[in-house]
């Protein structure tokens, strides 16, 4: 009989604590937004960051709050931009489409090293010491960090130095948030001009390191039809937003750092 009523006691405390977790569950339970699961669900899941939130789930609700456009999503490309916009009852609104790419090119034929790096082989590690190996302190390390997270193998080391392939690269931002001296940054496929060069030191000390560096001339400034070079930093940068491809840039630099691209649609 004890051994009865041992076995009804348990199955009481059982049913008490099913009931009071049944009653926790419905008095705390936040209700979904079924909108932003639709466009989680739509959205490819790479976590990238690319359309400058920290994950798909939070660019999701960004778009269902109307903080955000359903056309940022670079890896997903128009598809997941149509499923989205479908879910929003919104037009599609196309995008241009992105492409990282790399500001430097101390290729090993131009630049040298300043000591025999002698640690673990990576980007970030050398960088620590004296801002790498090389005679150019703003120049490509050469490790290939970038390279070992870019998944769709658009990366490649060439002369040491990274070489961006625009036909498989998705614009993930992977390599942008990984390289330590900030050489790489997103541009759009249709430009067909880009500057091979990052170097922050005035240009007699640039050309000293590299051949290939910017030296801060101005000419391209002064020659752009269109207002879209500056200098920043003792190196030429391009505003795309004004940039035509129209190329004099790269024409009139004295030290061909401006290069004219094949473009990639």
């Amino acid at each position: 009989m004890d051994f009865v009523l041992r076995i009804v006691f348990f199955l009481l405390i059982g049913a008490a604590a099913g009931g009071l977790l049944t009653a926790a569950g419905k008095l705390f339970f936040v209700k979904t937004d079924e909108t932003v699961e639709k466009i989680t669900e739509a959205l490819p899941g790479a976590n990238c960051g690319g359309c400058g939130f920290a994950g798909c789930s939070d660019y999701a609700a960004a778009i269902a709050s109307g903080a955000a456009k359903p056309n940022l999503c670079s890896p997903g490309g128009l598809e997941v931009n149509k499923k989205i916009s479908a879910i929003m009852g919104v037009a599609v609104e196309e995008s241009e489409p992105m492409t990282a790419y790399v500001h430097c090119n101390g290729c090993e034929s131009a630049t040298s090293d300043k000591y025999v790096y002698a640690g673990t082989k990576s980007c970030i590690a050398a960088e620590k010491f004296y801002n790498g190996k090389g005679s150019c302190s703003f120049g490509c390390i050469g490790f290939g960090d970038c390279v070992k997270v870019c998944d769709e193998g658009a990366i490649e080391i060439k002369d040491g130095t990274a070489v961006i392939n625009p036909s498989k690269c998705i614009a993930c931002g992977k390599c942008v948030k990984t390289c330590p001296n900030h050489l790489i940054s997103l541009k759009k496929k249709s430009a067909a001009t880009a500057v091979r060069c990052s170097s922050q030191d005035i240009g007699k000390i640039t050309r000293t390191v590299c051949k290939n560096g910017c030296i801060a001339c101005g000419i391209c400034v002064k020659k752009c039809p269109e207002g879209a070079m500056s200098l920043n930093s003792n190196h030429a940068e391009i505003d795309y937003k004004k940039c035509t491809s129209c190329g004099i840039c790269a024409q009139s630099c004295p030290v061909k750092c401006i290069e004219m691209l094949q473009k990639c649609s």
